[in-house]
């Protein structure tokens, strides 16, 4: 078992054929945070505008990992999107992203919250993976995905 398929919720996994900005997705998943895990969803919302303006979370390759620190949060808490239109979200390759995984931390994070960044970046690296989620046509497929993933020894 990976760290990633620990915090990522079969109910947080979202297919989005509506949002076509930053903005939206950061609403929308800001929506499902309240709905799942009681986490205001303006506090979402402001958490990941924050460190989108640091620099894009965009990793290239239609990937992009938005994340923010809660204040009060007591766990990691995760949500994935796969949106039916790319967004343009200032990827170091210039390309539009469809394939979101939005991780909140504890204001107070540990080592585990780069351990899972870390993780999620070799997931993504992965094009057979990143392949599979583009298949997926509903979230349990996803989820599978996630849940089944193992690093390359």
């Amino acid at each position: 078992m990976n760290l990633i398929s620990k915090i990522l919720l079969p109910d947080n996994i979202l297919l989005d054929a509506e949002s076509t900005s930053k903005k939206r997705i950061f609403e929308r998943v800001g929506l499902l945070f309240e709905n799942n895990q009681q986490i205001a969803r303006s506090q979402v919302f402001d958490s990941l505008f924050t460190r989108e303006r640091l620099g894009s979370t965009g990793l290239g390759q239609g990937v992009a990992i938005p994340h923010g620190r809660i204040a009060k949060l007591r766990d990691v808490a995760a949500a994935f999107v796969k949106t039916a239109h790319p967004i343009p979200f200032d990827a170091p390759d210039g390309q539009p992203v469809n394939l979101i995984f939005v991780l909140l931390v504890p204001e107070r994070a540990t080592d585990l919250h780069l351990q899972i960044l870390g993780e999620l970046a070799q997931m993504f690296s992965d094009a057979q993976f990143r392949n599979g989620l583009l298949a997926c046509e509903d979230s349990a497929c996803i989820h599978r995905l996630f849940y089944n993933w193992h690093a390359a020894a």
